[in-house]
């Protein structure tokens, strides 16, 4: 296969891939943040202390995580229907990678809110804020570079996650690899699909370190 035939093949898949991690990193921080969130506000000690409400929720957090990917994939495969209309093609994939992700981005979350010093929380009750405020204005600002670290962590996460997604028609760059450098033993593309992917990698989490350096600095 020629780089003229390999170009527009890596292009549209790399825009696929990107489009999946996008919208799945969109959706995972709308469900893993409060979910996050919630893990610690009804701890023992917490804002809204509640033992029953943070063992169910650990208990869904913890039967997300225990899941293989690959697995999770197939077993959610009616509800992508349900939700999408089909479960083939990028869109489909969002919805799998998205509940692969939300478990893993909220621990993320619980460990970053953890690490506020538990002083600037009872300043903030000690002026009467609410636990709203305390949570809007103090512990996300607060935790704010450790929660970028955890988001960098998810979306390098979710390629990885959008890579395994070809195997079921997700498409992207691990739909292309399978096809062809797998399936058609086109060993160039196998190695500049994994270089590409190598490269998207090492550009988010480069960019997401600068980004929490620089948060934690101010």
């Amino acid at each position: 296969m020629t780089w003229d035939e390999m170009f527009p093949m890596l292009l549209e898949s790399t825009g696929q891939t990107v489009e999946m991690v996008l919208w799945s990193t969109l959706f995972t921080v709308l469900l893993g943040l409060p979910l996050g969130v919630a893990l610690v506000a009804t701890d023992r000690g917490g804002l809204f202390p509640s033992a029953v409400l943070n063992r169910v929720l650990g208990l869904v957090v913890n039967l997300g995580r225990s899941l293989p990917f690959i697995i999770l994939m197939i077993a959610v495969i009616p509800l992508t229907r349900l939700i999408v209309g089909t479960t083939i093609g990028t869109i489909a994939a969002v919805v799998p990678l998205t509940l692969g992700a939300a478990p893993f981005f909220a621990r993320l979350v619980e460990t970053a809110l953890r690490e506020v010093g538990r002083d600037k929380v009872q300043a903030a009750q000690a002026m009467g804020a609410g636990r709203a405020t305390i949570v809007g204005k103090v512990l996300l600002p607060e935790a704010m570079p450790g929660l970028i670290a955890g988001l960098t962590v998810t979306v390098v996460a979710l390629i990885s996650y959008s890579a395994m997604a070809g195997a079921i028609g997700g498409g992207g760059l691990g739909d292309l690899a399978i096809r062809y450098g797998y399936q058609r033993f086109e060993t160039t593309l196998m190695i500049v699909t994994v270089v590409v992917l190598v490269a998207v990698v090492q550009l988010v989490q480069s960019l997401g370190d600068t980004v929490a350096r620089r948060l934690a600095r101010d």
